[in-house]
């Protein structure tokens, strides 16, 4: 049942985002795992089913939807069980195409959103350098006017969809000595010269998300929004990300329960099933109650930006509690599969995997924790 925050629009959205999670990613993603990348023509369907389109305009053929819509498209591609189709997914959706959404010129919006909204166009965006994750203000990468041109020198790190993105959206420094106020965002197009990929990145978990280095040698590139104005873009854009990153978290708990709880009902130890034993069925029943909970307070953080209202502090509280939590549910559940959930190919020890990631990226839980701190 969904939580009331939501409408009909949202429950059919959820249903249809479920049928397809099940029908054309679940019984495919395996082979996506061993490829490295999620496949164009599934993008391209997405698209076609309008959940690339979700947060924008009805005039770029989006569904003009909320905050609501993100949580909801990403609790569902966390269900999946492979968290590297779903962070491929909502990069695209929810933390790079949104800077071109929110400060692209008319003649941008009208020359890009169109194949962003049908899957024709990928997106990534390049935020993070070796020695700058959090800490955005640290970014070394470059621009300079060059006649009427942008240039941009520098590389960037662990960037998703970097590979095969077609339309990249980076941060760089236009002014060394203005702090915060001396970044700015650029759109930058894939075989633009003095582009290149670094290297493809090796990864724990994630492994159908394509995650590469990026390399700038003074590449072309076109200004995005105002001049100065890329720190605040990018902390304003956290808050969607994190919504997503808690969101997805919480559909990967979900399943994380549903596996185990099918695997202990049927798994015979000492003459019974494992459901028998007490001590088991109450840390499951104590994750349920987590996983709600953490749900909840995702929902919660939605439907306030969802209303335009200040939720630095909500959503930050759900980015900490859910990515720490997601991995918890993963050891618990792991544990109680024994050593059939430790073999490679189980689906738990795949998931297992995936989520460590989750309180890390997006913001680590205890930079997450000091913006509660800040408000409290």
């Amino acid at each position: 049942m969904l939580s009331p925050y939501f409408d009909e629009t949202h429950r059919l959205l959820r249903e249809t985002l479920r049928r397809f999670v099940t029908k054309e990613v679940v019984p495919q993603a395996p082979a996506w795992e061993e490829q490295g990348y999620v496949p164009r023509e599934v993008l391209r369907e997405m698209g076609r089913y309008g959940f690339l389109g979700l947060r924008y305009p009805e005039q770029y053929n989006g569904a003009g939807l909320s905050a609501l819509a993100t949580a909801l498209l990403a609790e569902e591609l966390g269900r999946s069980g492979f968290g590297g189709f779903a962070a491929t997914v909502l990069v695209h959706t929810d933390m790079a195409s949104p800077h071109l959404a929110r400060a692209g010129s008319q003649a941008q919006l009208e020359r890009w959103m169109p194949g962003i909204v049908a899957g024709d166009l990928i997106t990534a965006v390049a935020v993070t350098e070796p020695d700058a994750g959090s800490d955005v203000k640290s970014i070394r990468t470059s621009a300079r006017r060059e006649g009427g041109a942008w240039r941009l020198r520098g590389s960037k790190m662990f960037i998703t969809n970097g590979a095969l993105a077609d339309l990249v959206f980076v941060a760089a420094r236009t002014d060394p000595a203005a702090g915060s106020k001396g970044i700015s965002m650029f759109a930058l197009q894939k075989g633009a010269p003095g582009f290149s990929l670094g290297r493809r990145l090796d990864k724990m978990g994630w492994r159908c998300s394509d995650t590469a280095e990026l390399v700038f040698e003074d590449a072309p590139a076109e200004l995005l929004g105002e001049e100065g104005r890329g720190f605040y873009a990018i902390m304003r854009n956290f808050q969607n990300e994190r919504i997503a990153l808690a969101a997805m978290a919480m559909g990967e708990s979900q399943r994380a329960l549903e596996l185990t709880l099918e695997y202990v009902k049927t798994r015979k130890a000492f003459g019974a099933p494992l459901w028998d034993k007490q001590a088991l069925r109450q840390r499951l029943a104590a994750l349920a109650g987590r996983i709600e909970a953490g749900r909840e307070l995702v929902y919660r953080a939605a439907w306030l930006d969802a209303q335009g209202r200040d939720c630095v502090k909500e959503v930050s509280m759900a980015k900490a509690y859910c990515g720490e939590l997601v991995n918890e549910v993963m050891y618990d559940c792991l544990q109680f599969h024994g050593g059939a959930g430790y073999m490679r190919g189980s689906d738990i020890e795949r998931m297992a995997r995936d989520a460590r990631v989750q309180s890390i990226g997006g913001g680590a839980t205890e930079v997450m924790l000091e913006e509660v701190a800040k408000r409290l």
